[in-house]
């Protein structure tokens, strides 16, 4: 039942998905409500032929009047078209508010270096943040082709002189560097500032 109802949606979403706006919908399932000039009376007068034939649907945002030619089985139809949309979207949402993305957000770029600033953190959150940042390297850095991680410190401290092309390898390699790095409790108010110009500094980086 699973397998028909996902194949029903995808040949759904296949066919329509360019096609679920309101106003599409509603060309697809009736037509509008026409008015048209009338000279004698010097006004726009709708046409009347349609009053009580169809039943007749008004958006909100124009006034215009829309009959409703189409059967019941077109509707439902449309039903769970925009029903699976909306499902795709719940799911998409999910994703992107879920794990490393939800502090992170999603890493689009393909070269990029991430600067390090624990500021005065203490042990207990400086860990926090290794545990984040060992995330987002396993879950997403994975996924792109060069990176560098930089630490804003009195002594800037860099993992890799250059952005690494990535691998299983190189990112288990930064998690390992990661986890070596000493709590610091005093940093240059400047640091921030010279890791993220020595991270602009290699001309690869895009992020």
């Amino acid at each position: 039942q699973t397998l028909v109802s996902s194949s029903k949606w995808l040949q759904c979403y296949g066919l329509k998905r360019n096609k679920l706006s309101l106003s599409q919908i509603l060309s697809q399932i009736g037509f509008q409500h026409k008015k048209d000039y009338v000279t004698t009376l010097g006004k726009p007068v709708a046409s009347r032929y349609a009053d009580g034939l169809f039943p007749q649907y008004k958006r909100a945002q124009d006034g215009s009047v829309y009959n409703l030619t189409a059967k019941k089985e077109l509707i439902l139809h449309f039903v769970d078209c925009l029903i699976g949309a909306i499902e795709l979207y719940k799911q998409r949402m999910e994703w992107l508010t879920s794990e490393s993305r939800q502090i992170f957000g999603v890493i689009q770029e393909q070269c990029i270096v991430i600067v390090l600033d624990f500021g005065t953190a203490a042990p207990t959150e400086f860990d926090l943040c290794r545990d984040a940042l060992s995330m987002v390297l396993v879950e997403q850095v994975i996924q792109i082709s060069r990176f560098n991680l930089i630490r804003a410190a009195q002594d800037l401290m860099k993992w890799q002189q250059k952005c690494t092309p990535v691998s299983e390898r190189t990112v288990k390699s930064a998690v390992r560097w990661l986890w070596k790095l000493e709590h610091m409790t005093a940093v240059s108010h400047s640091s921030s500032a010279e890791a993220l110009l020595e991270a602009m500094a290699d001309e690869a980086v895009s992020s």
